[in-house]
């Protein structure tokens, strides 16, 4: 079996040290490649009007390029795996990836690529907790139940991928698991404006407190699952149409 691993954090995180070593118990070859830096927020772009500069690290299963984790399994796939892999995995993603964050997601991105070209895709991501701290173990331990789980009897249909986020807890409060939809909440990302030290005003955008909400505790979806300490498991499909309205443009244009 061949796995390919990309992130969006960057070709050194944490996250993607552990898949990398947790993939290596599936699979007799395992491929790494991650952009050079962190590109969280990246969301599924390509880049266009730069050109991609390719580094082979250690050895040749690691890679680092200047583009995003779209870039990457693009580049991964059409040229630098010899064979196309069993699996893309993507992450672990340092936070949860929920609701309406998969727009954005470096971490999914690459997991939709892997989809568009055909492999079948799996994004990981570990929520932090209210400080800012992350607990590795809770990753460390559900990822390869879920990977054998999904190796062994899950068929990927056409267009699907799956999107798996781990709570923020201790390891022995972790409740279980649970197959869920995409939730939603109220987007209120904030515009931040500070000024330099020349005296020019510069602006971020967030923080955004909302992400560190956890009211929500609707066990059927992501969110609330992982608010309420399981393990979320969600499939996700490239077919964003959406039924209930093509069928009323159908017939208002019929």
């Amino acid at each position: 079996m061949k796995i390919l691993l990309s992130n969006d954090d960057g070709i050194g995180a944490p996250g993607l040290i552990i898949l990398e070593d947790i993939a290596k118990k599936f699979a007799e070859e395992v491929v790494v490649i991650a952009p050079e830096s962190n590109m969280s927020g990246s969301g599924h772009s390509l880049t266009l009007s730069t050109p991609l500069r390719l580094k082979k690290l250690a050895d040749d299963y690691h890679f680092s390029l200047n583009g995003t984790p779209t870039d990457c399994i693009v580049m991964a796939i059409r040229h630098i795996m010899s064979q196309r892999p069993d699996f893309v995995l993507s992450g672990i993603n340092y936070d949860s990836n929920l609701a309406e964050d998969i727009t954005y997601s470096g971490t999914i991105a690459a997991a939709m690529e892997a989809t568009l070209l055909g492999v079948p895709a799996i994004a990981f991501s570990q929520k932090m907790d209210k400080d800012g701290m992350v607990n590795w173990e809770i990753a460390k331990t559900y990822t390869p139940v879920v990977l054998k789980i999904i190796m062994d009897k899950f068929h990927f249909p056409k267009h699907v991928f799956l999107n798996v986020n781990f709570p923020a807890c201790k390891i022995n409060e972790v409740k279980g698991i649970l197959v869920t939809r995409q939730g939603t909440r109220t987007i209120d990302d904030h515009v931040i404006m500070a000024i330099d030290p020349r005296g020019a005003p510069y602006f971020w955008i967030g923080p955004a407190e909302y992400r560190k909400n956890e009211d929500n505790k609707m066990l059927d979806t992501d969110l609330g699952a992982v608010n309420s300490g399981y393990v979320s498991i969600t499939p996700m499909s490239l077919d964003m149409t959406d039924i209930t309205s093509l069928k009323v443009l159908n017939e208002l244009f019929a």
